[in-house]
Protein backbone atom coordinates (compact mmCIF):
# COMPACT_ATOMS: atom_id res chain seq x y z
CA UNK A 1 0.00 0.00 0.00
CA UNK A 2 1.05 3.26 -1.25
CA UNK A 3 -0.34 5.84 1.20
CA UNK A 4 1.72 9.02 -0.99
CA UNK A 5 -0.04 7.84 -4.04
CA UNK A 6 -3.16 8.45 -2.49
CA UNK A 7 -2.27 11.45 -0.42
CA UNK A 8 -0.96 13.29 -3.45
CA UNK A 9 -3.98 12.42 -5.35
CA UNK A 10 -6.49 12.84 -3.15
CA UNK A 11 -7.34 16.58 -4.06
CA UNK A 12 -7.55 15.29 -7.83
CA UNK A 13 -10.32 12.93 -6.51
CA UNK A 14 -12.15 15.14 -4.58
CA UNK A 15 -12.72 17.09 -7.65
CA UNK A 16 -14.33 14.60 -9.52
CA UNK A 17 -16.60 13.83 -6.17
CA UNK A 18 -17.88 17.44 -6.53
CA UNK A 19 -18.58 16.69 -10.12
CA UNK A 20 -20.29 12.99 -9.51
CA UNK A 21 -22.28 14.94 -6.58
CA UNK A 22 -22.94 17.74 -9.24
CA UNK A 23 -24.44 15.51 -12.18
CA UNK A 24 -26.56 13.30 -9.58
CA UNK A 25 -27.53 16.75 -8.26
CA UNK A 26 -29.13 18.37 -11.81
CA UNK A 27 -30.01 14.48 -13.16
CA UNK A 28 -32.00 13.60 -10.20
CA UNK A 29 -33.13 17.56 -9.79
CA UNK A 30 -34.33 17.22 -13.91
CA UNK A 31 -35.39 13.57 -13.33
CA UNK A 32 -37.94 15.19 -10.39
CA UNK A 33 -39.69 16.89 -12.15
CA UNK A 34 -39.82 14.65 -15.64
CA UNK A 35 -41.51 11.93 -13.16
CA UNK A 36 -43.99 14.47 -11.59
CA UNK A 37 -45.02 15.46 -15.16
CA UNK A 38 -45.07 11.77 -16.30
CA UNK A 39 -47.13 10.35 -12.88
CA UNK A 40 -49.67 12.83 -13.54
CA UNK A 41 -49.67 12.04 -17.20
CA UNK A 42 -50.04 8.26 -15.97
CA UNK A 43 -52.78 9.43 -13.88
CA UNK A 44 -54.79 11.42 -16.49
CA UNK A 45 -58.19 10.29 -17.89
CA UNK A 46 -57.29 10.61 -21.23
CA UNK A 47 -56.02 7.31 -22.49
CA UNK A 48 -53.70 8.19 -24.91
CA UNK A 49 -51.90 10.29 -22.74
CA UNK A 50 -51.66 7.55 -19.99
CA UNK A 51 -50.53 5.42 -23.05
CA UNK A 52 -47.57 7.52 -23.61
CA UNK A 53 -46.33 7.79 -20.17
CA UNK A 54 -45.99 4.17 -19.69
CA UNK A 55 -44.32 3.88 -23.30
CA UNK A 56 -41.67 6.38 -21.98
CA UNK A 57 -41.36 4.65 -18.38
CA UNK A 58 -41.28 1.04 -19.97
CA UNK A 59 -38.61 2.09 -22.67
CA UNK A 60 -36.32 4.08 -20.38
CA UNK A 61 -36.85 1.33 -17.50
CA UNK A 62 -36.17 -1.48 -19.96
CA UNK A 63 -32.80 -0.17 -21.71
CA UNK A 64 -29.47 0.35 -19.71
CA UNK A 65 -28.67 3.31 -18.80
CA UNK A 66 -24.61 2.90 -20.75
CA UNK A 67 -27.01 2.35 -24.22
CA UNK A 68 -28.98 5.88 -23.37
CA UNK A 69 -25.72 7.66 -22.60
CA UNK A 70 -24.04 6.01 -26.01
CA UNK A 71 -26.96 7.50 -28.04
CA UNK A 72 -27.66 11.29 -26.52
CA UNK A 73 -23.66 11.19 -26.81
CA UNK A 74 -23.05 9.30 -30.34
CA UNK A 75 -26.20 8.52 -32.33
CA UNK A 76 -28.16 12.08 -31.39
CA UNK A 77 -24.80 13.76 -33.27
CA UNK A 78 -25.13 11.66 -36.70
CA UNK A 79 -28.75 12.89 -36.89
CA UNK A 80 -28.18 16.44 -36.27
CA UNK A 81 -24.49 17.11 -37.18
CA UNK A 82 -23.83 18.89 -33.97
CA UNK A 83 -21.66 17.40 -31.43
CA UNK A 84 -23.13 17.13 -28.26
CA UNK A 85 -21.05 18.38 -25.07
CA UNK A 86 -20.29 15.40 -22.60
CA UNK A 87 -21.35 17.20 -19.70
CA UNK A 88 -24.76 18.03 -21.33
CA UNK A 89 -24.93 14.26 -22.59
CA UNK A 90 -24.12 13.55 -19.26
CA UNK A 91 -26.99 15.22 -17.45
CA UNK A 92 -29.18 14.59 -20.17
CA UNK A 93 -28.90 10.78 -20.08
CA UNK A 94 -29.01 10.71 -16.03
CA UNK A 95 -31.94 13.06 -15.85
CA UNK A 96 -34.38 11.23 -18.60
CA UNK A 97 -33.07 7.93 -17.04
CA UNK A 98 -33.77 9.12 -13.37
CA UNK A 99 -37.53 10.77 -14.32
CA UNK A 100 -38.67 7.35 -15.57
CA UNK A 101 -38.02 5.87 -11.86
CA UNK A 102 -38.91 8.91 -10.38
CA UNK A 103 -42.28 8.88 -12.13
CA UNK A 104 -42.93 5.37 -10.68
CA UNK A 105 -42.07 6.82 -6.88
CA UNK A 106 -44.48 9.27 -7.80
CA UNK A 107 -47.40 7.35 -8.99
CA UNK A 108 -47.02 5.14 -6.26
CA UNK A 109 -46.83 7.80 -3.56
CA UNK A 110 -50.11 9.37 -5.27
CA UNK A 111 -52.42 6.40 -5.23
CA UNK A 112 -51.33 5.29 -1.98
CA UNK A 113 -53.44 8.15 -0.66
CA UNK A 114 -56.63 7.15 -0.10
CA UNK A 115 -59.16 8.52 -3.09
CA UNK A 116 -61.79 10.08 0.05
CA UNK A 117 -58.99 12.68 0.34
CA UNK A 118 -59.79 13.57 -3.63
CA UNK A 119 -63.38 13.29 -3.46
CA UNK A 120 -63.35 15.30 0.21
CA UNK A 121 -61.19 17.91 -1.24
CA UNK A 122 -64.08 18.42 -4.80
CA UNK A 123 -66.51 18.55 -2.32
CA UNK A 124 -65.18 21.36 -0.61
CA UNK A 125 -65.48 23.13 -4.37
CA UNK A 126 -61.95 22.71 -4.95
CA UNK A 127 -60.89 21.79 -8.63
CA UNK A 128 -58.76 18.34 -9.50
CA UNK A 129 -55.07 20.89 -9.51
CA UNK A 130 -56.32 22.43 -6.77
CA UNK A 131 -56.96 19.09 -4.69
CA UNK A 132 -53.44 17.73 -6.53
CA UNK A 133 -51.89 20.63 -4.71
CA UNK A 134 -53.05 21.07 -1.41
CA UNK A 135 -54.30 17.87 -0.27
CA UNK A 136 -52.70 15.13 -1.97
CA UNK A 137 -49.15 15.85 -2.96
CA UNK A 138 -48.29 16.99 0.67
CA UNK A 139 -49.35 13.61 1.74
CA UNK A 140 -47.72 11.90 -0.97
CA UNK A 141 -44.03 13.78 -0.39
CA UNK A 142 -44.07 11.98 2.91
CA UNK A 143 -44.27 9.27 1.75
CA UNK A 144 -41.87 9.07 -1.14
CA UNK A 145 -38.71 10.62 0.96
CA UNK A 146 -37.20 7.28 1.33
CA UNK A 147 -37.33 6.01 -2.79
CA UNK A 148 -36.57 9.33 -3.53
CA UNK A 149 -33.32 9.28 -1.58
CA UNK A 150 -32.67 5.84 -2.76
CA UNK A 151 -32.81 7.31 -6.21
CA UNK A 152 -30.45 9.88 -5.49
CA UNK A 153 -27.96 7.00 -4.52
CA UNK A 154 -28.54 4.79 -7.11
CA UNK A 155 -28.00 7.84 -9.12
CA UNK A 156 -24.45 8.64 -7.43
CA UNK A 157 -23.14 4.94 -8.44
CA UNK A 158 -24.43 4.81 -11.49
CA UNK A 159 -23.03 8.40 -12.34
CA UNK A 160 -20.10 6.67 -13.37
CA UNK A 161 -20.88 4.89 -16.68
CA UNK A 162 -20.53 8.70 -18.07
CA UNK A 163 -17.14 8.30 -17.72
CA UNK A 164 -17.17 6.04 -21.10
CA UNK A 165 -17.48 9.36 -22.60
CA UNK A 166 -14.63 11.24 -20.97
CA UNK A 167 -16.46 13.11 -18.58
CA UNK A 168 -14.10 13.41 -15.73
CA UNK A 169 -15.84 12.91 -12.98
CA UNK A 170 -15.23 10.79 -9.82
CA UNK A 171 -14.54 6.79 -11.77
CA UNK A 172 -12.81 8.85 -14.53
CA UNK A 173 -10.24 10.64 -12.09
CA UNK A 174 -9.35 7.52 -10.56
CA UNK A 175 -8.69 6.03 -14.40
CA UNK A 176 -6.40 8.96 -15.40
CA UNK A 177 -4.49 8.44 -12.01
CA UNK A 178 -3.92 4.71 -12.81
CA UNK A 179 -2.59 4.94 -16.19
CA UNK A 180 -0.52 7.36 -15.13
CA UNK A 181 0.85 5.88 -11.53
CA UNK A 182 -0.13 2.25 -12.16
CA UNK A 183 -1.54 2.06 -8.87
CA UNK A 184 -4.71 0.37 -9.56
CA UNK A 185 -5.49 -0.86 -5.83
CA UNK A 186 -4.55 2.03 -3.66
CA UNK A 187 -6.77 5.01 -6.16
CA UNK A 188 -9.58 2.46 -6.69
CA UNK A 189 -9.74 1.34 -3.04
CA UNK A 190 -9.97 5.41 -2.65
CA UNK A 191 -12.89 5.64 -5.33
CA UNK A 192 -14.90 3.29 -3.75
CA UNK A 193 -14.24 4.98 0.08
CA UNK A 194 -15.38 8.19 -1.42
CA UNK A 195 -18.43 6.75 -3.02
CA UNK A 196 -19.30 4.84 0.49
CA UNK A 197 -18.29 7.93 2.22
CA UNK A 198 -21.22 10.21 0.04
CA UNK A 199 -23.45 7.39 -0.13
CA UNK A 200 -23.64 7.19 3.63
CA UNK A 201 -23.91 10.70 4.05
CA UNK A 202 -27.08 10.79 1.72
CA UNK A 203 -28.67 7.55 3.93
CA UNK A 204 -28.22 10.00 7.06
CA UNK A 205 -29.49 13.03 5.51
CA UNK A 206 -32.48 11.16 4.22
CA UNK A 207 -33.06 9.16 7.69
CA UNK A 208 -33.02 12.52 9.03
CA UNK A 209 -36.00 13.75 6.75
CA UNK A 210 -37.67 11.36 7.09
CA UNK A 211 -37.71 11.16 11.16
CA UNK A 212 -38.41 15.27 10.82
CA UNK A 213 -41.37 14.45 8.81
CA UNK A 214 -42.46 11.75 11.13
CA UNK A 215 -42.66 13.36 13.90
CA UNK A 216 -45.02 16.33 12.21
Amino acid sequence: MDWNVIINNFPLLLQGALVTVEITAMSVGCGFLIGLLVALAGLSRFTIVRLLSKCYVDIIRGTPLLVQIFLIYFALPMLTGQRVDPFIAAVTACSINSGAYVSEIFRAGIQSIDKGQMEAGRSLGLSWVQTMRYIIMPQAFRAIIPPLGNEFIAMLKDSSLVSVIGFEELTRRGQLIIAKTYASFEIWGAVAIIYLVMTVSISQLVGYLERKNSAK
